[in-house]
């Protein structure tokens, strides 16, 4: 296979996944998210975060879905950086499904701010128009940077001062995480987050996110807005399962800091050469604005993403199985094909 940069959802799963996995498989299970290793994480999710509702999805559009229709009425809109995922790569679901529309903003690599919400304000109140009743963050970011514990919580504040409520898509939450050194509460539900889609398949699961209900009023009726929104499985017990493993030993957090380390190396490797420029990682993500022709030699050999044509810019991802042997060889390709 064609070496894969391209995503970190191009990894496998963690071996104690699959072994997991295999251990859920053997006998019965009550279905549809109430058998005993869903109960479990709900027992787990709640000693990391204190009493939450838990969702559990198969992807982590589905997680989005479902996050954003229980906080929104069809009248309602989502208020998201222009570059977000929910905006760009979730083919329209989230509109379509939840029957409100997005309201995107420009954004700061990857960010947006407090004050830019200000820019839909009007619309509250004003019944020709969507009113803004969620702010949708990501962390990290599609460009791989990091919101900072104050910077969420202005944008709590902010959101909640004006009757807004506010989601964070974590799908790489846990790199965020292994990034700022924090406790994930002071991210999240500390900050003031309301509803939380914890990512699990970017980070060696091999399927499953979660729904994380910080705020319960909104989690009433999930159920069945998981079961229209197709996220519902009868044997459930195969994403939970998963969940339980991952928290155990902190897999979820070392998988993370495997793959932060991995983009730092691979950024320090491409430092100096010729035909680069290298942005520093700040998690798991390595932007590299790099010559036409180069990119096109190296796109024989590697799979990976041109992020933005304009200023000749891929990304090159890493994940918790990326080797170091593997970025060499990457690099020393690299530094070959620009000669």
């Amino acid at each position: 296979m064609i070496n894969c940069f391209a995503s970190d959802n191009t990894a496998g799963a963690s071996p104690e996944i699959i072994q997991a996995l295999v251990s859920a498989n053997e006998g019965y299970a009550v279905p549809y998210a109430l058998d005993d290793y869903s109960n479990m994480s709900d027992v787990i999710f709640s000693k990391i975060f204190g009493d939450v509702t838990v969702c559990y999805t198969l992807s982590g559009t589905g997680a989005n879905v479902v996050a954003l229709k229980a906080m929104l009425r069809p009248w309602q809109g989502v208020v998201c950086a222009d570059i977000s995922h929910i905006n760009t790569e979730e083919a329209g679901a989230p509109e379509v499904i939840t029957g409100s529309k997005l309201l995107p903003l420009p954004s700061y690599d990857g960010k947006i701010k407090a004050k830019d919400i200000d820019f839909y304000l009007d619309s509250i109140g004003t019944f020709h128009r969507v009113t803004p009743k969620v702010v949708s963050i990501t962390q990290s970011t599609e460009k791989g940077t990091l919101y900072s514990v104050d910077e969420i919580k202005e944008i709590c504040a902010y959101a909640h001062k004006h009757d807004m409520l506010v989601h964070m898509d974590g799908s790489r939450i846990a790199n965020a995480v292994a990034a700022l050194n924090v406790d994930i509460r002071e991210l999240t539900v500390n900050a003031g987050v309301d509803v939380l889609s914890f990512g699990g398949s970017k980070n060696g699961l091999v399927f499953g996110e979660a729904v994380v209900f910080f705020n319960k009023e909104l989690s009433k009726d999930y159920m069945t807005m998981r079961k229209q929104s197709l996220q519902l499985i009868s044997k459930m017990r195969y994403v939970s399962a998963q969940f339980n493993e991952f928290f155990k030993n902190d897999l979820w957090l070392n998988n993370a800091r495997h793959a932060n380390e991995m983009a730092k190396y691979l950024a320090e490797q491409l430092q100096g050469v010729k035909c680069l420029s290298v942005q520093k990682p700040q998690v798991n993500a390595v932007f590299v604005c790099m010559d036409k022709i180069l990119m096109e030699k190296l796109a024989k050999e590697f799979y990976f993403y041109e992020t933005n044509p304009q200023i000749q810019e891929v990304r090159f991802m890493c994940s918790f199985q990326t080797a170091k042997e593997e970025i060499d060889y990457l690099v020393q390709r690299i530094k070959a094909l620009a000669e």
